[in-house]
C-alpha cells in the first residue's frame, strides 16, 4: 500500500532569486551581500516523527488505541485458547484417539478463525493509521512550506524512510521547529475528537470469545 507521505520529499521553493527577479533590481544587478547569504539552503525533516510527535498526532494515537482495544483483547483471548488446546494435545497422554481427533479438528478451526480476525484487525488498523497520517500530513505541509519560505530554504529532505541521505548536520534538522509551529497552528482541545468511523470498520465484530479448552469453537 502506498504511503500518503513519500519517503523522499523535495520542496522546491522560490527562495533563491531567479534571473527574472534579478532583472527587477536597479541596473539588473543582483543585490549586494556575501555570496554565502544568497546560496541555496538545505534542511532535513523527519515527517513521520513530526506527525506522531505533534499534540494532534499523540491524541489521534490514543484514540486509535482505545478504538481497537476490544478487538485486541479478542485476539489475545483467541491466542490463549489456541495455546491451551495445543498444550493439552501435547501433554495429555490419556486422550483417546477419538478425543484427540476431535481436539485436533477444533484446534484447526480455531486457528483459522484467529488468522482471519488477525488479518482483519491489521488491515483496519493500517487504514485508520494511514487516514491519520494523511489528515495531519496535509496540514503539516502548509506549515513546512511557510517555514521554508520564511527561512529561505531551497530544499527540505524527508528522512523518515530509507532515503538517499547518508549524513546531515543536526543543525539543519528542522523537525522540532515544525512540531512546535504545527502545534501552534493546530492546537488540540482538552477533550478527544468525536469518534469517527474508520475505513474498514463496517464489518461486525463479535464479543471476545470466552471458550474453555475442550469446548467447540464457533464455526468460521
Amino acid at each position: 500500500m502506498k504511503r500518503p507521505i513519500s519517503t523522499l520529499m523535495v520542496l522546491t521553493l522560490l527562495a533563491v532569486p531567479t534571473p527574472f527577479a534579478l532583472a527587477q533590481q536597479p541596473g539588473g544587478q543582483a543585490p549586494a551581500g556575501p555570496p554565502r547569504e544568497r546560496a541555496a539552503r538545505v534542511a532535513i525533516l523527519n515527517v513521520r516523527q513530526a506527525i506522531i510527535s505533534s499534540a494532534e498526532g499523540k491524541q489521534a494515537s490514543a484514540e486509535l488505541q482505545s478504538q481497537f482495544a476490544a478487538r485486541q483483547t479478542e485476539l489475545e483471548n483467541l491466542r490463549k485458547q489456541l495455546q491451551d488446546l495445543q498444550n493439552r494435545l501435547q501433554t495429555d497422554r490419556v486422550l483417546s484417539d477419538q478425543e484427540r481427533t476431535r481436539l485436533s479438528r477444533e484446534f484447526g478451526q480455531l486457528q483459522r478463525l484467529f488468522q482471519r480476525r488477525q488479518e482483519d484487525f491489521q488491515e483496519d488498523l493500517n487504514l485508520a493509521e494511514n487516514e491519520v497520517v494523511e489528515r495531519i500530513g496535509s496540514k503539516m505541509m502548509e506549515v513546512i512550506d511557510r517555514y521554508a519560505r520564511e527561512n529561505n530554504l531551497a530544499v527540505v529532505l524527508d528522512v523518515s524512510g530509507q532515503g538517499s541521505v547518508v549524513y546531515a548536520d543536526p543543525s539543519v534538522d528542522i523537525t522540532q521547529d515544525i512540531i512546535r509551529l504545527y502545534d501552534q497552528a493546530h492546537p488540540v482541545s482538552a477533550s478527544p475528537r468525536p469518534a469517527q468511523q474508520q475505513p474498514g470498520q463496517t464489518r461486525p465484530q463479535p464479543p471476545p470469545q470466552q471458550q474453555q479448552p475442550g469446548q467447540r469453537p464457533p464455526q468460521p
